[in-house]
């Protein structure tokens, strides 16, 4: 009896063994971006990762646009028993279930359009505007342990509920938005969807939307002309607000203008409308709008010495902190600490800069840190006290959250080796994942001026590498080196059960991980 119940314990263990999940781009709802359960990968033994599959998918890539990062779920009933799968999402309506054991795909969904295109009118083509899927799903559990709900808004505007399990639908397809705008990463908090549009796609306004799964009733606000297009959609702070930064715009908010700033919006409990709730304007916010230096960069969302704090950035290559509590102060444009320039010197509104989102996760000793990529070169008077050598192309910086004559402050702590444009890092059991690119980013040229067309950049674009760092030092412990053979263009990794996954512009989503 005692050799059976030490059997079946094994059992169970192999079984459960694979329980860490990835649900929404960035980790979760406060957008850090660290895999807090992740027991497999140490700094030891990430050394020895290596490729473990690569699935090229049928999705056809639009413009730029292509795969999104993926969604894990770490132990999911099906009917051939409980599986790990991962949902991968196409820009051209796809949506495939993927058994990450085997690098297989279980089911695939193909949501067919209401949407018809107009001959002309609106803002509509180009790398902007792609048309298709442009926000990350997300995935919520269940009352019954082992059954997850897929949750994604098709090109239509159309929100769509998938089981997990075999793609089926578990409730109607329901109008979210209207169609062909540019919605970006979905966000679920307390039985509500976030997510907000930019670029006025469509020749739609850009708005923030949220969407009652208990009452089927939309909410909305808009910046008056700010488009929100942060990487991984918005931040959701504790009392349930939501922040996200804005461009595109002006900043006047005497006359309900919040472009180039940061807004925090709130749904009300009653009506499910969204309200205004704070905002933050920087010093500099009509300089920035004439640059073209868009505040919109994703939010991350902590907690501090029981305070819950907040860091944001743009394309000036300048991070803020702040306090959720008024993440301006009284006049709404003093933040907790505004940084010295970390890249951009040359003011570069296409290739240098802070772009995408931030992330953040606390070390064994109490240490709060913050992690930013840039793109471009260092500016030449920030210093870090770990560098590794030149930055021509982009690299991450890492900075400390410190209390320095009774004010926060965020102090550098390294810059990582040079990287080709480095991509929003996540961190895992102190690993920090990233990888560069190798996209084209320029987007004007001196025969034609502003020329930002597929056309020019995509042969231009080389291959992403994937880099593991010390989270500590920011030591390289490992790389692909030339084994991803394409680029990817606003994707990114996802971490779960000592695998990394990251998606390229041909469709192929690319396994990384440590060999049985």
């Amino acid at each position: 009896m005692r050799r059976l119940s030490v059997l079946i314990i094994i059992a169970l263990g192999g079984a459960l063994a694979f329980a860490a999940d990835w649900l929404t781009d960035g980790g979760n709802p406060q957008r850090t971006a660290w895999q807090k359960d992740e027991k497999t990968f140490t700094l030891d033994n990430v050394r020895n990762m290596k490729l473990l599959w690569k699935l090229k998918l049928d999705n056809e890539p639009r413009q730029m646009h292509s795969l999104f990062p993926p969604l894990i779920v770490g132990r999911v009933n099906t009917p051939s028993g409980p599986k790990q799968i991962a949902i991968e999402t196409g820009v051209s309506d796809n949506i495939y279930a993927i058994d990450v054991e085997k690098g297989e795909v279980i089911w695939k969904k193909h949501f067919v359009s209401t949407f018809t295109p107009p001959a002309n009118g609106g803002r509509g083509g180009g790398i902007l505007c792609p048309g298709g899927i442009t926000a990350t799903p997300v995935i919520g559990p269940t009352s019954t342990a082992g059954k997850y709900t897929i949750y994604a808004a098709s090109w239509d505007g159309m929100l769509h509920q998938l089981n997990v399990s075999d793609g089926e639908d578990v409730a109607p397809p329901s109008k979210f938005m209207p169609p062909n705008g540019k919605p970006y990463a979905l966000n679920l908090w307390h039985n509500v969807l976030y997510t907000h549009t930019a670029q006025g796609c469509g020749g739609n306004p850009n708005i923030v939307y949220a969407y009652d799964l208990a009452t089927n009733k939309v909410g909305s606000w808009g910046p008056a002309g700010g488009g929100m297009w942060g990487r991984t959609g918005p931040a959701i702070s504790a009392d349930g607000t939501m922040y996200t930064g804005t461009g595109d715009g002006r900043w006047d908010p005497e006359n309900g203008i919040f472009g180039n700033g940061i807004i925090g919006i709130k749904q009300d409990p009653d009506t499910k409308a969204l309200r205004l709730e704070d905002y933050y304007g920087p010093s500099n916010a009509e300089w920035l709008v004439k640059r073209d230096l868009d505040m919109q960069v994703t939010p991350a969302i902590f907690n501090y010495k029981g305070r819950e704090l907040m860091v944001d950035a743009g394309k000036e290559c300048r991070m803020y902190l702040m306090d959720t509590k008024s993440i301006g102060g009284d006049d709404h444009r003093t933040p907790l600490y505004r940084s010295p320039l970390l890249c951009n010197e040359d003011v570069n509104f296409a290739s240098a800069g802070i772009w995408g989102s931030l992330a953040s996760w606390e070390d064994s000793k109490g240490t709060r840190w913050v992690l930013t990529p840039i793109w471009g070169p260092k500016h030449s008077a920030f210093k870090a006290p770990i560098e590794y050598g030149e930055v021509k192309y982009g690299a991450i910086v890492a900075f400390k959250v410190e209390e320095k004559g009774g004010k926060l402050q965020l102090t550098p702590a390294w810059i990582s080796r040079d990287m080709n444009r480095a991509e929003p890092p996540v961190i895992a059991n102190g690993i920090v994942f990233t990888y560069g690119n190798g996209e084209d980013t320029d987007q004007a040229y001196p025969d034609v001026g502003l020329a930002d067309t597929a056309d020019r950049r995509i042969p231009g674009s080389t291959h992403a590498v994937l880099y593991a760092l010390d989270a500590q030092t920011g030591k390289e412990l490992w790389s692909s080196g030339d084994e991803i053979k394409s680029w990817n263009h606003w994707s990114g990794l996802s971490l779960a059960n000592g695998r990394v996954y990251i998606a390229t512009f041909d469709s192929v989503l690319y396994c990384y991980g440590l060999k049985k």
